[in-house]
Order: structure tokens, then C-alpha cells, then sequence
């Protein structure tokens, strides 16, 4: 079984709180790893309502990639394995302002609070779970232009964005931080990853604004792979969540929510 703890997401559920980021506890093979820690304690407290205690339950600590949002909860955790891709501790700033979008802790002082484990290439973490590393952009839709920059001023298409594949009963469920890479890519390269070819669920942020191209392709996409859960969350906008509704009757993800698989 595959069972995922929303702690941290932009949505409240309950007595729950919320904040713009992404956090989640995730269980399989009897381990478990937290996926991204937001960008302040809210994941801390919110483990404690659900009688979850990271401290002495977690060993691994995944970040998806070097943002502010999913990241900088960091300054929070010591003692832990961090998995990500080595560019998660670039320097970078959105185009419109100048202002920073990476994360506050820099390499060295990452590397004082943490066993720090980067890898480009994908990694098996337990026997179901996989860290997808780089993920490679095929289609032409998707990762096509970035609102982002590195300190030089060239373009930031994020490459150190990625995830998570679990196989559940021969079928993949893809767990995903902020999909700057594209989230049919990133599934794509998760059925290549796991050797698996049908997708059960896609959970996490699909990192999409509007009803256009994109959400489109992306809809038709999951169509016809014929994904049975769709849980789009974080930084997938409402027109396009309205769209992944009409299409697929999908559910809100909110803090203290628990899903199984």
C-alpha cells in the first residue's frame, strides 16, 4: 500500500493550516519519506495534528526541486538524508521583479544539517519508490518558455525539477512537487523509470494557469492513458483545475488529507 499525508498545500482542510507550498508524508515498503517541506513549520504542525512525528519517523527527506515554496521548511530538519538534483541550490529570480525564488539555506549550511545526496539520474529509494532525477522534455508543449532566470540573467527552466514513481500493483502512481519540467514528461519518464507502462493517480502541483494549449494536451494526455485518480494541487491554477473537474471529477486537495493506494 501507498498512503500520502498532504501536509503542507495551498488549500485548508480542516483545523488544518495552509500556506503556498507543497508537503507530503509518503509511506510504502514500511518507510517513510517526506516529499518537499514548504516554506515555513506548517508541515511540522500539521504532522503533529495527524500524530505524526517526523523527527523520529523520518530518515529521507526528498525536495523535488530549488524553490522557496517547497524548500525552505528545510531550516526546520537536521539529522535526516536529503535527495535532490544538484542545481536545487542555484541562485534564481523571477524575470518580471528580480526577486529570489530559491532557497534560503545555501549548499554549505545544507550540507552541516543534512546527509546530502545529489543525483541528475534517477534513484530506487525502496522497492516500489523511485526519485526520477532530471527529467527529459520531448513534447512540444510543455517546458516551452519560463517566467524565471538565474543571476547571469539567462533563462531558468528550473532542470532540477522532478519526482516520484511508486508501483502499486503494476500500475504507477507519480507524486509531484511543481512540475516546471512538464507533468506529461515527468510521467512519461516515470513509466520509463519503473518499467511500468499504466498510471494509476498523478497527485502534486501540475504547475498550470490557464485553459490553453497546455492544460489541453494535458487533459487529452491523461485521457488516453486512462489515469484512474487525478489530484492536482499547489500551483495548478482554477481555470485549470475547473477544467481537470469537468473533465475528470476530481477532488480538492487539502491539508490533513490522507490518501491510499
Amino acid at each position: 500500500m501507498l498512503t500520502i499525508s498532504i501536509l503542507t498545500d495551498n488549500t485548508a482542510g480542516g483545523q488544518f493550516l495552509a500556506e503556498h507550498g507543497l508537503s507530503y508524508l509518503v509511506e510504502i515498503d514500511d518507510e517513510k519519506i517526506l516529499f518537499d517541506t514548504g516554506h515555513s513549520d506548517v508541515f511540522l504542525k500539521n504532522a503533529e495534528k495527524l500524530k505524526i512525528d517526523i523527527e523520529k519517523e523520518v530518515k529521507k527527506v526528498v525536495l523535488s526541486h530549488g524553490h522557496w515554496d517547497h524548500g525552505n521548511g528545510l531550516r526546520f530538519l537536521k539529522n535526516l538524508t536529503l535527495i535532490t538534483h544538484p542545481a536545487s541550490f542555484s541562485k534564481r529570480y523571477r524575470k518580471a521583479d528580480h526577486t529570489t525564488v530559491g532557497l534560503d539555506l545555501t549548499t554549505e549550511e545544507i550540507e552541516k544539517q543534512f546527509t546530502l545526496q545529489e543525483s541528475k539520474t534517477s534513484l530506487q529509494l525502496t522497492r516500489n519508490l523511485f526519485f526520477l532525477g532530471e527529467i527529459p522534455r520531448n513534447n512540444d508543449f510543455e517546458s516551452q518558455s519560463t517566467s524565471f532566470e538565474f543571476a547571469d540573467g539567462s533563462d531558468d527552466f528550473i532542470p532540477d525539477d522532478s519526482a516520484l514513481a511508486a508501483i502499486i500493483n503494476d500500475e504507477v502512481v507519480v507524486i509531484t512537487g511543481c512540475s516546471h519540467s512538464g507533468i506529461c514528461n515527468i510521467c512519461e519518464h516515470a513509466k520509463k523509470v519503473t518499467g511500468v507502462e499504466k498510471i494509476k493517480a498523478v497527485i502534486g502541483g501540475f504547475h498550470l494557469k490557464k485553459q490553453d494549449k497546455q492544460t489541453l494536451k494535458t487533459v487529452e494526455y491523461f485521457r488516453q492513458n486512462q489515469v484512474k485518480k487525478l489530484l492536482p494541487s499547489h500551483c495548478t491554477a482554477l481555470p485549470a483545475l475547473a477544467l481537470f473537474h469537468s473533465s475528470f471529477k476530481i477532488e480538492q486537495v487539502k491539508t490533513g488529507m490522507i490518501f491510499r493506494f
